[in-house]
């Protein structure tokens, strides 16, 4: 299998040739989460060198644990085409997840009148996170699989035609996109599984995909999540059936967690409650708010009298009782988390509750949901989760459906999206295996620019697709520097060295005075560096070294060379030097 090219090798693409099409991932690849791709046309009657119309596809935030402490949230790097916000003519949602549609209301705050299109559930999931970010009057347009919509491409006298289909997902009304410009059809899956017996009815639309590949597909964009797994996903009927086993054993409450927006999950347990004569209440905001969003759509059937307040749950025998809550990811702040540290206002676990994960592990995230199972096992509580019972499947096609992709598709070009390297390495390889040749195999990261003209894709350049972080109010760059410190402050600790010194003297008149902060816990343990500090200051001082900045340089350097030496630790480290 081919390398993939080094984005640091590549250059910054020149023009875009008239009867050509591009396509800039700026999210999603290399990573689970923030996806974003970014499609760019350019007609054949156009001047050569003329700026093209912009599509995109889909706008979402970075999923799993980040190493950037204090970041809210990791956005795509869209800067581009910053300056040429009014080129977007729609930004097209797959489906209604976080990594899909998160990052939309930052978007619209650059420019509020983006046309955008997506399923009813998607819309709706998305108005409401727009309210949140008071971005009003979004201009949203409902489609269905099964449209064709020729979407105007301002003045450029094209337009796009965008084609709808229906695809298995995790979550109700996702929708693949087929995009057709004068350059050929492109087939973006979004996320995607090949449930033969979904919970819906709604099945991937597998002969659409093969009609579309008869008429021809000139590059295919598919999920690549789950492309090291062999065979075929499970059925969410399977999964039901034993979810319902589970239930039905229970001796006291049972405790649901799953995604907010898994309705077909919630469904399941819904019914399995009923069935038992069990009530059940929503615990989490967004899950509140989604099933509510769910319900009103006609997405989730809730039996008359099923849902009560969680208020009033301790007046029912526990045998009765059933939650459904957020936090099958471990975050610090979900229901699941703050019942596993005993610090949920609400909700005390005892022995014999039943918990059941039902939810798969997004990568990055084992270590907080390991934590969360271990507290939760610690109190007594009998915890079930994907490696010990069929309670969950993925909502990402395996190998197998791949492959049954690719071989309805048949297309002429290939580029694996959504996945971090081994995926994408992986499905590249199963590409490989129907025949695609490897030159034909876009294996791409964030930013890398595809130009696909006269039916071939090549690689000719890369932008810049770096992390734009949501920290507290503000949005943007976080300077590097910014990041390391926090790294450094979190897992290293702090040390600052307050000096006095009277430099025509020649003598420290006090201190040095060195405060820890997450580094030891005895002060007298940092005794030998004072007085190496002292030795080492005066002495400067002595042989003519007087300005301050050059001072609280030699003693970083020496502390730090001390500390290191005698910890094996490297702490931030704050000089201070007052001179008198």
């Amino acid at each position: 299998m081919a390398k993939a090219p080094d984005q640091h090798d590549l250059p910054l693409p020149g023009p875009l040739a008239p009867g050509a099409l591009r396509v800039i991932p700026l999210g999603g690849i290399g990573e689970i989460g923030r996806n974003m791709t970014v499609f760019e046309y350019l007609p054949a009657t156009a001047a050569a060198g003329s700026a093209g119309r912009l599509l995109v596809v889909d706008c979402g935030i970075l999923l799993g644990k980040t190493n950037a402490p204090g970041v809210d949230l990791m956005l795509p790097d869209w800067s581009y085409f910053r300056d040429r916000l009014d080129d977007i003519d729609a930004i097209v949602v797959t489906h209604g997840h976080e990594d899909h549609i998160g990052a939309i209301p930052y978007l619209l705050r650059e420019r509020d009148d983006i046309p955008i299109l997506g399923s009813r559930l998607t819309l709706a999931l998305l108005a409401g996170k727009l309210e949140q970010h008071r971005i009003g009057r979004p201009d949203l347009r409902q489609v269905r699989e099964g449209d064709v919509v020729a979407l105007a491409a301002g003045d450029a006298g094209f337009d796009w035609t965008l084609e709808f289909f229906a695809v298995s997902h995790s979550i109700p009304d996702a929708l693949a996109v087929g995009i057709t410009t004068g350059a050929g059809t492109i087939l973006h899956t979004g996320d995607f599984k090949m449930d033969q017996t979904p919970l819906d009815g709604r099945l991937t639309d597998l002969p659409g995909f093969s009609r579309l590949g008869d008429h021809g597909v000139a590059m295919l964009l598919s999920d690549s999540t789950n492309a090291e797994v062999p065979g075929f996903i499970p059925s969410e009927q399977d999964v039901g059936k034993v979810v319902a086993a589970v239930i039905e054993k229970a001796p006291g409450r049972v405790i649901v967690a799953c995604f907010a927006s898994h309705v077909h999950r919630v469904q399941q347990v819904l019914d399995s409650a009923y069935a038992t004569g069990r009530v059940v209440a929503l615990v989490g905001r967004s899950m509140v708010k989604n099933m509510a969003i769910a319900k009103e759509l006609g997405l989730l059937m809730v039996p008359d009298g099923l849902l009560v307040d969680l208020k009033t749950v301790d007046q029912l025998p526990s045998r009765r009782v059933m939650l459904v809550c957020t936090g099958s990811q471990g975050e610090p702040l979900s229901a699941l988390s703050r019942m596993a540290g005993g610090e949920h206002q609400m909700i005390r676990v005892v022995p014999d509750d039943t918990i059941v994960l039902a939810s798969s592990l997004i990568p990055g995230n084992e270590n907080a949901v390991f934590r969360v199972i271990n507290g939760l096992s610690r109190m007594g509580a009998n915890v079930v989760h994907k490696s010990t019972a069929l309670v969950h499947v993925s909502g990402h096609a395996p190998a197998g459906e791949l492959r049954y992709l690719l071989n309805a598709v048949r297309p002429k070009n290939f580029m694996p999206v959504h996945g971090e390297w081994r995926h994408l390495r992986a499905h590249a390889a199963i590409a490989r295996s129907t025949g695609i040749p490897d030159e034909r195999i876009m294996l791409a990261e964030d930013g890398t620019v595809v130009d696909l003209a006269d039916g071939l894709a090549t690689i000719v350049g890369a932008v810049p697709a770096g992390y734009v972080y949501v920290d507290g109010l503000t949005m943007g760059d976080l300077a590097d520097v910014a990041i390391k410190d926090r790294r450094i402050l979190g897992e290293e600790g702090f040390l600052s060295i307050l000096v006095v010194i009277d430099t025509t003297a020649g003598k420290v008149v006090s201190g040095p005075e060195i405060t820890a902060r997450g580094f030891i816990d005895d002060p007298s343990a940092l005794d030998p560096i004072r007085k190496e500090l002292i030795q080492k200051l005066e002495q400067a001082v002595a042989d003519g070294m007087r300005d301050a900045e050059s001072l609280e340089h030699l003693i970083r350097r020496t502390t730090g060379k001390w500390v290191d030496q005698t910890f094996r630790r490297r702490p931030m480290l704050v000089p201070k030097v007052i001179e008198v």
